[in-house]
């Protein structure tokens, strides 16, 4: 048999692997008798991704398909890999609470060993996600989150000045840009003791690479797709998901950050200082009686990471958005102003962190914002072990089977939410939010696993537009976009095309 002939029999052998493991992976849900949509080869159900529609456009358009079927979960291909789509409102809550320890895991791409920054508490699993959280928990207690309020406090009244310097030269501002520079000043000086002077630089770092850090990756398309479909290949193969510019600024930041405050013993009460606590404590007792090691440097630039990315753009896309609608909808503008200005008369007109806890109607204005513009499209689980939903013995979730939780679909349920494009803030009133399941509003997720920096968000969205709408009248022009255009290349998050710009007229 010559050398050419067996070569050739090799290559057509594991051709054959490879395709039947393929029709496998692509009939899974066929032979289990569970709906699905025929999926493209390399896209699966993602068709349209990064080109005509974002992922909160494809999770709903399947979602809306399916939704008055009588299965609980359909099935769905993310890419490569086999999901369990999640219809109903009752599995999600069975997922989310009561079935938790089943769904702990979210089965994220992270590379520990080649990309440590990657490795931070949004991604990991099992037992380091446990560890992470029960050491990072403490951090984000409303008492800590009192103590970083007048920093805070100090940002946003920077902001207002700007704001007045720029509304002077022009009326028409692009609020969207804006906001982000406030958030990331919050954000770096809470996380990193740094004045980054984003609200006056438009080429400050911070404001530089936190941009980047959502647009760049670090490999093409296809090894996304593959990190995206075969994590623990991946993690073999050494690919990496945050692109190495990104990786050298915030090592080299929270480094020095790290040694000056260290060398100088410089106190600031911020997130950065809990952190350097943790990493210099040799061990620590968890609220379970378990004793673990402090964290490590690398653990400290992940977390330190994460806060900024995960807070930067978030809550300034869902301040952005509340600005929007508010300029839309003048009635609703006019009485979080009223509501602001009683409130603040009984706090001896002072803008305390017990003040915007009473601004409830602002509150819900938040709440409805992110309901209406999900900033995250979905909620990621994966199962430990097999599930059987309970009254569907045929829909069962296998042992490690993904799950896709479509958050921004759910919001915009018109069963759950009644004329869904309408922004309605007295959606989220006591009266009607208790009508509600609690896992029909899923912007920070659910359950112990729901978004650790929850209180930290709201209070830095919440103390920003109080002092937005106090200061200033927001109003389309004709340079708002309506309806606003979204950035389809955006990978996960809610991306705009173009901005959010708006009249203001000072108060």
């Amino acid at each position: 048999m010559s050398l050419t002939y067996f070569l050739f029999q090799v290559v057509v052998a594991l051709l054959a692997i490879v395709t039947y493991c393929l029709h496998r992976k692509f009939t899974y849900f066929k032979r289990r008798g569970i709906p699905y949509d025929t999926p493209h080869l390399i896209r699966g159900n993602m068709d349209g991704y990064k080109k005509t529609k974002t992922v909160h456009q494809i999770y709903q358009d399947y979602y809306n398909k399916y939704r008055n079927s009588k299965a609980p979960f359909v099935g769905f291909y993310l890419f490569q890999k086999p999901a369990a789509f999640i219809i109903d409102l009752e599995l999600a809550k069975q997922i989310l609470i009561k079935n938790f320890s089943n769904f702990s895991d979210k089965g994220l791409y992270y590379n520990e060993k080649d990309d440590p920054m990657s490795a931070h508490l949004f991604n990991l699993d099992g037992p380091q996600w446990r560890l992470l959280r029960s050491k990072l928990s403490p951090t984000f207690t409303s008492g800590k989150m009192k103590f970083m309020y007048p920093t805070v406090v100090s940002v946003a009244e920077e902001f207002m000045a700007v704001m007045h310097e720029k509304v002077s030269e022009n009326s028409v501002l692009d609020v969207r840009d804006l906001v982000a520079r406030f958030t990331v000043d919050v954000i770096g000086t809470c996380a990193f003791g740094i004045q980054c002077n984003s609200l006056r630089d438009e080429r400050a770092e911070f404001l530089h690479f936190g941009r980047r850090a959502l647009l760049d990756a670090r490999h093409g398309k296809l090894l996304t797709v593959l990190m995206l479909s075969y994590p623990s290949l991946g993690r073999r193969l050494g690919l990496q998901q945050n692109a190495i510019h990104i990786q050298n600024f915030y090592h080299r930041i929270v480094k020095e950050t790290v040694r000056l405050r260290e060398k100088e013993n410089i106190k600031r009460n911020d997130f950065m200082d809990m952190l350097i606590a943790l990493k210099n404590q040799k061990e620590m007792t968890l609220d379970n009686g378990e004793v673990v090691k402090g964290l490590t440097m690398e653990e400290v630039v992940a977390q330190s990471f994460v806060f900024f990315i995960a807070g930067f753009d978030t809550s300034s896309s869902t301040m952005g958005f509340a600005l929007y609608e508010m300029a839309k909808n003048q009635e609703i503008q006019d009485k979080v102003r009223a509501e602001l200005e009683e409130v603040l008369q009984s706090h001896d007109h002072k803008l305390t962190y017990e003040c915007i806890q009473d601004l409830k109607y602002l509150n819900q204005v938040i709440n409805e914002t992110l309901r209406h513009y999900t900033i995250i499209p979905n909620v990621d689980r994966v199962a430990a072990k097999r599930f059987v939903v309970p009254g569907n013995p045929k829909f069962v979730i296998e042992a490690g089977q993904s799950v896709i939780i479509p958050s921004t679909a759910i919001h915009r349920d018109p069963i759950i939410y009644p004329e869904p494009n309408e922004f309605r803030p007295e959606r989220f009133s006591p009266e009607e939010s208790a009508n509600r399941p609690s896992v029909a509003w899923l912007p920070f997720g659910e359950g112990p696993r729901n978004c650790i920096g929850q209180r930290f968000g709201q209070m830095q969205a919440r103390t920003g537009l109080a002092l937005l709408i106090k200061n200033f009248r927001f109003s389309t022009c004709s340079k708002t976009d309506d309806p606003l255009i979204f950035n389809t290349n955006s990978a996960v998050l809610l991306g705009l095309k173009g901005g959010i710009h708006l009249k203001l007229e000072a108060l």
